[in-house]
């Protein structure tokens, strides 16, 4: 099996637990500073000051587009559609989730952050492109 598709996936796997760590920093810098208690946040995450929201958000996020990534990765595997065009995109998407992150998790300037996020779904729709012309 190659494992040039494995490397992009499970490089985006750390960078989900990277997030879930700064989301988790996040929260308790929150409690800490008395900023929010527990009764505040045990419904609604809404009173959480903004960047523990920002981490919160962008932690659901490593839950939507990549859900696509990494069943293309699986298909890819499976139908041996694992050129270096479909590795590379893979890469540029892994690449541009780690921008977005910082993006939303820093600055959060949102025309920037919005464009990156497209550069990542054209990787994706790359991805399964490649996919499909090689099984037809």
């Amino acid at each position: 099996m190659t494992l040039n598709l494995v490397y992009p996936a499970l490089a985006l796997i750390f960078w989900i637990f990277v997030i879930g760590l700064v989301l988790m920093k996040r929260r308790r810098d929150a409690f800490i500073s008395g900023a929010v208690k527990p009764d505040q946040v045990n419904v609604s995450t809404e009173a959480y000051p903004v960047p523990a929201r920002l981490a919160s958000a962008n932690f659901s996020n490593q839950f939507e587009s990549p859900v696509i990534f990494f069943a293309l990765i699986m298909l890819a595997l499976e139908v041996k559609a694992t050129s270096h065009l479909i590795t590379m995109l893979a890469w540029l998407y892994v690449a541009s989730r780690v921008v977005h992150s910082l993006i939303h998790l820093g600055p959060n300037k949102l025309p920037v952050r919005g464009a990156v996020y497209g550069v990542g779904f054209l990787a994706l729709f790359g991805m399964w492109l490649g996919i499909v012309l090689q099984i037809v």
